[in-house]
């Protein structure tokens, strides 16, 4: 299974370049997409292909995004949905907005790449699909309505897909991971045990696991990644 054609979305983030580097080390081709126009450092190197600016919130930029990585490689073999956002905000004090941009972050994204990684996917030996749900969508706390009311949907489409490609031999599955220890994290919570948070390389490795031939076995399944939350 090395060697194989991995499109990571949202690439550019700590849990993106994170996957990218682990990827990387077990000898993927890499196809790396963001919305973001500046590629930051410490991507890996080597048979990787950069798209940087694509707005996957746009059907028609995530077609265009994955035929040129198919195009690179001839072919593909997993999509890695990384790309979302995040918002804390009550319903009470909150907008409308709010709801409808963590939907196209969280949703849209994922299901306009996986729309347009299907036809591809189903031409590979183990075509794979590995969304980023979150722990806080099973029970959502104070401030999250929006963003686990998004992450629900990922969660949701990723059954759906489970159902739509188990016959076509593609797999499709979510790591829903708790607080993930980055940066802007630890600048929102100062006080936090940080060492209780998922670490990016530890959920990477899960999404590497599920996007690899031991998880053959498995689809549809929501698999939580918590720490010590």
């Amino acid at each position: 299974m090395t060697g194989r054609v991995f499109a990571i979305t949202g690439a550019f983030g700590v849990l993106g370049s994170a996957l990218a580097r682990a990827a990387a080390a077990q000898g993927h081709r890499l196809a790396l997409i963001d919305y973001a126009k500046a590629t930051p450092e410490g991507l890996p190197s080597g048979d990787v292909f950069v798209q940087a600016g694509v707005d996957l919130t746009d059907a028609g930029a995530a077609g265009a995004a994955v035929a040129a990585v198919a195009d690179r490689f001839g072919g593909l073999d997993a999509l890695l949905n990384i790309a979302g956002g995040f918002r804390w905000e009550t319903v009470a004090d909150g907008s409308a907005e709010s709801w409808q941009s963590l939907y196209r972050l969280n949703v849209l994204t994922a299901a306009n790449a996986s729309r347009a990684a299907i036809p591809h996917l189903k031409c590979s030996a183990a075509g794979r699909i590995v969304n980023v749900g979150s722990n806080a969508a099973l029970k959502a706390g104070l401030g999250m309505g929006a963003y686990a009311a998004a992450k629900a949907g990922v969660h949701s489409l990723t059954q759906a897909l489970a159902e739509e490609l188990k016959d076509a031999g593609v797999t499709v599955n979510a790591v829903l991971p708790s607080i993930i220890d980055t940066p802007a994290n630890r600048a929102d919570m100062p006080k936090a045990d940080f060492a209780a948070w998922v670490a990016p390389d530890d959920l990477a490795a899960v999404i590497l696991f599920l996007a690899g031939e031991e998880a053959r076995a498995v689809t549809g399944a929501l698999v939580p990644v918590t720490g010590r939350v």
